[in-house]
């Protein structure tokens, strides 16, 4: 919408009505373009000032549902809007979960969160057949973690 701006049919019929002050509206013009410029020169330097500051890191599952899906299915992709939605469903199954282990670890008056907890979780959290899934392939995970 600014260009749109820039390029009203007013500016351009006082430039056509007063020909003596084509001169003093050239200056007037290039004082703008100056002006242009001066931004894209703040652009260079405020790009440099980005270069010094350090990219907040967005850590996601990412690399992990692909590496997932790759196991499950080698010939098939994911779209990136679905890749985004596999990600927000893990962090709110993720945080479901956590929220639940943190609160059975206060009901038995205990500092830390175990596997156990973790466990108990799952079964509340997530229904019937998932569960006993998720717990069989967590009680494997965990077992060849700690065998190594």
């Amino acid at each position: 919408m600014a260009p749109k701006a820039e390029k009203k049919p007013a500016e351009k019929k006082p430039v056509e009505e007063k020909k003596t002050t084509v001169a003093e509206k050239t200056p007037a013009e290039k004082k703008p373009k100056a002006g242009k410029k001066l931004p894209k020169d703040g652009g260079a330097a405020a790009g440099d000032k980005k270069k010094k500051k350090a990219k907040k890191s967005v850590e996601t599952y990412k690399i992990y549902i692909f590496k997932v899906l790759k196991q499950v299915h080698p010939d098939i992709g994911i779209s990136s809007k679905a890749m985004g939605i596999m990600n927000s469903f893990i962090n709110d199954i993720f945080e479901k979960l956590a929220q639940e282990s943190s609160r059975l670890a206060r009901y038995n008056k205990k500092p830390t969160i175990t596997s156990r907890e973790i466990q108990t979780a799952v079964r509340l959290v997530l229904p019937g057949e998932l569960a006993k899934h998720a717990v069989s392939e967590g009680t494997k995970a965990v077992t060849k973690f700690t065998s190594s």
